[in-house]
């Protein structure tokens, strides 16, 4: 496979590579470029804003998520109809995983990909030194290809030559130099940036001003000609048909929530559901009801408890949910969807699948879990190990004792799983576990009636 990518990473949290990456995406797709945007790791708000910068859907790659394996045909997929990709990194370029000398890191996955990396240093506090850390992390791992630096913050001409002289040294070149932009201000709220579904006009400015700063500040013929000196990546890329089988006959109606509340999702879930035989049809739990004919639910994640009263203002569909269930309708939810599922969420009134209730917190929960299977269900065998996230300042106190979902590190137990329902914290990223969608849709076809 031969495609011009690019990582774009940073030395820290922070330096500004989404704003950069973000415009990146759009200035090459206002020049007529096909660009396929990636982020690392599990964020599942700054693949929102790529979905606005290039036209088409934001998509991960976490090694630890959905294997390691499946990081280079993951993307070759993703690359799809593309003629150029930029991959966003997260965190510092070398900050993986906890405990593990940076599995799925940044670093890493541009090894996967084999990868040129941009890298992008906050200038504003540093001058001659922003030399010795461009040094420093092409000096740290070898293996790792920095083809050039994006100096951002800059605060005036002046300061500008201070920095290149000190970059000068290390033969990295200086792909362009961006100054403070007071339109790149995106809201924010306690888990970071506001998704990007929940204010798309000011998410379309943003990026419009992104995109405008960087085709003002970046050489983008010497950023697309370090994309094109890539190797051809050696890669079969993922194909969801090739993971499930479907039925002959039938396709049973799987209800995904979306719209503003419930903005998280990995691209390849509804593609695993599409390709084992299912039409999967995204509704707002704000305003609408559950599709016609709906014979599962799959209730990702989001921000329920910015929404909860809106959410509890749509009495029919809370009932509707309430009694689907009762009667057997399937039902996978995570994180935002535990809460939808709970009793009331501080103190607005929801469906009351669960005998739980939900409140926000000051603390943040966040993570990667090692979890397993605490019963068998519909989706998974009792004993199952997976690797999953976790993400949230919300907590869910259940009334009574009730059948767990999981049990993780330290003997903790973990939402809630009993039958046709499995609700938890956890993300899952399906590719790693394609069995699981299969189920879904089997007891989909079930209750559907389509099988016995």
């Amino acid at each position: 496979m031969v495609i011009p990518r690019v990582v774009v990473a940073a030395p820290s949290s922070g330096a500004g590579k989404t704003t950069v990456a973000v415009g990146l995406m759009a200035a090459l797709r206002r020049a007529g470029h096909r660009v396929a945007g990636f982020k690392v790791g599990p964020d599942y708000i700054d693949p929102g804003f790529h979905a606005v910068a290039t036209g088409r859907p934001g998509r991960n790659l976490d090694p630890m998520l959905s294997g390691e394996e499946r990081v280079a045909p993951l993307f070759a997929h993703g690359c799809a109809d593309a003629d150029i990709a930029v991959i966003e990194g997260v965190m510092g370029l070398y900050d993986g995983a906890l405990g593990t000398e940076g599995y799925s890191s940044t670093a890493h996955v541009s090894k996967l990909l084999q990868a040129p990396v941009v890298l992008v240093v906050d200038a504003s506090a540093a001058g001659r030194s922003v030399g010795a850390v461009v040094q420093g992390f092409v000096a740290y791992d070898t293996g790792v290809r920095i083809v050039g630096v994006i100096l951002n913050k800059v605060g005036s001409d002046r300061h500008e030559a201070e920095v290149r002289a000190g970059v000068a040294p290390t033969g990295i070149p200086v792909l362009g130099v961006l100054r403070r932009d007071t339109r790149l201000t995106v809201p924010s709220r306690h888990l970071g940036l506001i998704p990007a579904d929940e204010q798309r006009e000011q998410a379309a400015t943003a990026v419009d001003a992104a995109a405008e700063l960087v085709k003002q500040g970046v050489d983008l013929e010497a950023f697309i000609a370090a994309a094109r000196a890539a190797a051809p990546l050696d890669v079969t890329a993922w194909d969801p048909a090739a993971e499930v089988t479907p039925a002959e006959e039938g396709r049973p109606v799987i209800a995904m929530a979306g719209g503003p509340v419930f903005s998280f999702r990995y691209t390849e879930t509804a593609e695993l559901l599409t390709a084992a035989g299912a039409d999967v049809v995204t509704f707002d739990p704000l305003h609408e009801s559950l599709p016609e004919a709906t014979s599962a639910l799959y209730l990702g994640g989001g921000f329920p408890e910015l929404h909860a009263e809106a959410l509890s203002g749509n009495v029919a569909l809370r009932d509707q949910v309430a009694a689907e269930v009762a009667a057997g309708l399937p039902v996978v939810a995570e994180c935002a969807g535990l809460l939808y599922l709970c009793r009331e969420l501080d103190g607005h009134q929801l469906t009351g699948v669960l005998p739980a209730k939900g409140q926000m917190t000051s603390r943040l929960t966040l993570g990667y879990r090692t979890a397993i299977a605490a019963s068998t269900t519909a989706l998974f065998d009792e004993g199952r190990r997976v690797h999953g996230h976790e993400f949230h300042r919300t907590t869910v106190e259940f009334d009574e004792d009730v059948p767990a979902a999981w049990y993780l590190p330290g003997g903790r137990q973990e939402g809630f799983a009993h039958s046709q329902i499995h609700a938890s914290y956890l993300h899952l990223h399906w590719t790693a576990t394609p069995d699981v969608p299969a189920r879904f849709v089997a007891a989909a076809r079930v209750h559907a009636g389509l099988e016995k």
